[in-house]
């Protein structure tokens, strides 16, 4: 497997984010702060279960927790830990290496907002990715917001930042991994596409789609079908809809097989 994921300091916001810390890695929190004064029923239990697991705990004023939460809505409780930092290149090559399936992965070409990732993430651990790919550069990192979107996705699904997402995709086309990009100009339909096998989804910006040499790196591009009056879907969404028709065909869902097409 890859190496362990470095650690970096980073806080669990809210109560979906703090339990899921505490489900799963009690040993990296720190410190948890918890509002002074009454709690409900769900706090309180997170509180039970911090205490059972050995996690040091204290007491704060909302003020405090405000200032630990960077602004985000917090719910009364803070968790301060040591959480999994993002991945690189070669993380990523050696990851590819030691899988037993044929790579999942979703790429995302310079989306910038910090919740539409940690909602990729989280969707992402839904499906079974593998890896959620980014670049380092002009692009959202795992800042609390995205943490605290990706419910403990953060933790569970390898993210990696390459330095040149051009160069990583042509890597990966030279494993064999499909490219498949999503634009609203594709005359190929999402769910008349292969999506099994090796595949890399690939979404662009918010707004601005997939950037040109991004499209021109692609084996295939598919569209979503969209019925509405809306032109477009929110990355994350998008995401979402892209992700579980890809699991759909994994699990035994009809496709179209890639055995007529080529590499381009």
């Amino acid at each position: 497997m890859p190496r362990q994921r470095p650690e970096q300091r980073a806080v669990a916001i809210g109560l979906h984010a703090v339990e899921a810390v505490i489900g799963r890695s009690p040993e990296r929190i720190d410190a948890l702060y918890v509002r002074r004064g009454k709690r409900n029923v769900r706090l309180e239990k997170a509180l039970s279960r911090a205490k059972q697991a050995g996690i040091l705990v204290r007491m704060a004023e909302p003020d405090q927790l405000d200032r630990l939460a960077e602004g985000q809505r917090h719910q009364g409780i803070v968790a301060e830990y040591r959480a999994a930092g993002p991945l690189d290149e070669r993380d990523l090559m050696t990851l590819l290496d030691q899988l037993d399936e044929p790579p999942f992965l979703l790429i995302l070409d310079g989306v910038t907002d910090p919740h539409n990732l940690g909602a990729c993430l989280r969707s992402a651990d839904a499906v079974g990715v593998h890896a959620v790919i980014a670049p380092r550069d002009q692009a959202a990192g795992l800042t609390p917001a995205a943490r605290k979107t990706a419910s403990g996705a953060a933790e569970s699904v390898p993210f990696v930042q390459v330095a040149n997402l051009g160069r990583a995709l042509s890597q990966l086309r030279d494993r064999g991994v499909w490219i498949t990009g999503a634009t609203d100009s594709a005359p190929l339909g999402l769910h008349d596409h292969d999506l099994t096998g090796p595949l890399a989804i690939v979404l662009g910006a918010e707004g601005k789609g997939l950037r040109r040499k991004t499209l021109e790196r692609c084996d295939f591009l598919v569209s979503i079908p969209m019925r509405g009056q809306v032109e477009s879907l929110n990355v994350s969404v998008a995401a979402g809809v892209m992700l579980y028709e890809a699991l759909r065909q994994r699990l035994g869902g009809a496709g179209v097989s890639h055995d007529r097409f080529e590499k381009m």
